[in-house]
């Protein structure tokens, strides 16, 4: 099929795959995937014949009171027809050919160690049964009208899966229904396994997704009954199955080959920038990685790893090796830091900076890597200001106007988030220890870290001069000798991460640093020509990453739209 041969040239992501196999279902019901079968099968009992058998069908079975009489629906008039079905089709509801019950009203307080299963709303999904919270009821007749049975198709009604379905192929045990979740039983001749074809498609999760948001994420029985459902001839609606059976494993072995890509690129990724970080000379690995950057970082996982091994080796000095080849006369880190030092005690004597306690001494099995000919390791206290924030009353804030109050809702990763938190105006004279100025670190000290880093960004100017409420933590240079950006950049490294993620997880659900654990931090101090440097080398790689991800998102829109465009005019070309 053309389409496939397209679809083999594009990257079959999860939700793309979904996507696709959502079209193939929708084509599917409208007949344009058996455009070819039925030039060939031309002599057909037509779908109006089929309704006619299924309505004596359901007679006999409302006779003999194993359904019940349902009221007489109302066809659909040519103004409510969803689209044209092809020759000898017919729309019907779905409640024509089926019978639909809800389930009972299981308690939970009667439920036992042996008996019928109860299939409570949880305990499945599209992909089948879910076993690992099995509940069981002592089986009576009265349940018999809730028992499910083989090729039924079960419904979710209510909650944040509403609207979810089960084809349930075979049962291999008794099984019963529980409250809202709706049983479908296909009354023959009605190929169930077509039905199910048509549950999950736009033109039932329309009117499913209609009514729940009208009902707070509930859809009633009659919602149900009430679906249209376009009836093919009989043998034409199994025609219709196996094609869509076939697509979607042909859709399913694509979206593998696709992963399989994917996990060998991580796999190439993850060496390669490991190698990275372990040697001692970068430039190889680095020039080499470089040339595969447009093949291999391809994934926004891939590109993360990108990033912090970045950052890391940014710090260890491996990205600027060449330029200390180059600039061998500059000032090494121990003269910076007996100038910082100078001038920090100036400070102190100047009232300008509080004396601090001492910081401890920096033990040998704290040193993290070997660092380059005129680095250093200092404490983060001793080349930096740290403050906390001041314990406002909630009832001095207001959010129309005053003065700015940096929470810490305000510290994102990398990212500073604007609230509307304000003090009165008067603060920043009563509290001006508190005062944050434009290009202070924001640090949070409770929840610190997630998954991307942790939650430290850069006070804007909008925020010059603002107060800074408890549970965040400020941090300032103290000294022209340090160029406060290398600092943020080494606290955003995978190094300074794993360091605190160590130190707290496993310990506490909600982790909260002390100030102890901010000042007494061990950074890496390069010259301060390097630490310039660096921070240029690392923003025009972090901006390389972005024009990576970029790319990524640039090119998931063109997949998705190529995607579209593919099936849409591969179908019309073979329906011609």
């Amino acid at each position: 099929m053309k389409l496939l041969s397209l679809l083999k040239e594009l990257s079959l992501h999860p939700k793309n795959a979904e996507e696709l196999k959502g079209l193939i279902l929708q084509l599917a019901v409208q007949g344009k995937l058996t455009d070819k079968w039925r030039a060939d099968n031309s002599i057909l009992e037509p779908a109006s014949v089929l309704l006619e058998k299924i309505e004596e069908e359901k007679a006999l079975l409302i006779s003999q009171k194993k359904i019940k009489k349902e009221k007489i629906v109302e066809t659909l008039s040519k103004d409510e027809v969803p689209f044209v079905l092809p020759e000898n089709w017919e729309w019907c509801k779905l409640i024509e050919i089926s019978s639909i019950n809800g389930g009972f009203a299981f308690k939970s307080s009667n439920y036992v160690d042996e008996g019928a299963r109860v299939i409570r709303i949880s305990d499945f999904d599209e992909l089948g049964f879910k076993n690992h919270k099995v509940v069981r009821h002592n089986y009576t007749d009265d349940l018999l009208p809730y028992v499910l049975e083989d090729r039924n198709i079960l419904i979710a009604m209510t909650g944040g899966t509403v609207g979810k379905s089960i084809f349930v192929n075979h049962v291999n045990e008794t099984m019963v229904v529980n409250q809202r979740v709706a049983t479908i039983k296909i009354i023959q001749p009605i190929f169930e396994a077509y039905v199910n074809c048509v549950i999950p498609t736009k033109l039932i999760q329309d009117v499913i997704e209609e009514a729940k948001n009208s009902t707070n994420d509930n859809i009633s029985m009659s919602d149900i009954k009430g679906f249209n459902i376009p009836i093919p001839p009989l043998e034409e609606q199994k025609a219709i199955v196996e094609v869509v059976d076939n697509l979607f494993k042909e859709v399913e072995a694509l979206e593998e080959l696709t992963k399989e890509r994917i996990s060998l690129k991580e796999e190439f990724v993850t060496s390669a920038l490991r190698k990275l970080t372990e040697t001692d000379n970068t430039t190889k690995e680095w020039n080499y990685l470089q040339q595969h950057f447009l093949s291999f970082f391809t994934e926004k996982k891939n590109i993360k790893s990108l990033r912090e091994t970045i950052l890391q080796l940014s710090v260890q000095g491996k990205l600027t090796a060449q330029w200390r080849e180059e600039n061998p006369s500059v000032e090494p880190a121990p003269e910076l830091l007996k100038r910082i030092e100078a001038e920090k005690q100036q400070l102190i004597a100047e009232k300008k900076i509080k004396k601090e306690k001492p910081l401890p001494p920096i033990e040998e099995d704290e040193i993290p890597y070997e660092l380059p000919d005129g680095w250093g390791f200092v404490r983060l206290g001793t080349v930096t200001d740290i403050i906390a924030g001041a314990s406002f009353k909630s009832g001095d804030f207001n959010e129309t106007g005053g003065a700015k109050c940096i929470k810490i809702t305000n510290a994102g990763v990398r990212e500073f988030k604007e609230t509307d938190d304000f003090l009165p105006e008067n603060f920043q004279t009563k509290y001006p220890n508190y005062l944050i100025k434009e290009g202070d670190l924001v640090l949070a000290l409770t929840r610190p870290y997630i998954k991307d880093g942790l939650k430290i960004s850069i006070c804007p100017r909008s925020y010059h001069n603002s107060l800074l409420n408890q549970r965040v933590a400020s941090i300032r240079s103290m000294t022209d000798n340090v160029y406060h950006p290398y600092i943020f950049t080494f606290i955003q490294s995978p190094k300074v991460l794993n360091h605190y993620k160590s130190m707290f997880d496993g310990k506490s659900q909600q982790p909260n640093m002390k100030m102890g654990d901010i000042t007494e931090l061990l950074i890496s101090i390069p010259p301060l020509e390097e630490q310039i440097v660096i921070v240029e080398k690392a923003n025009s790689l972090m901006a390389l990453c972005d024009e990576l991800e970029q790319q990524i998102d640039n090119s998931q829109t063109q997949i998705e739209q190529l995607m579209q465009s593919c099936l849409k005019e591969v179908f019309e070309q073979e329906s011609n």
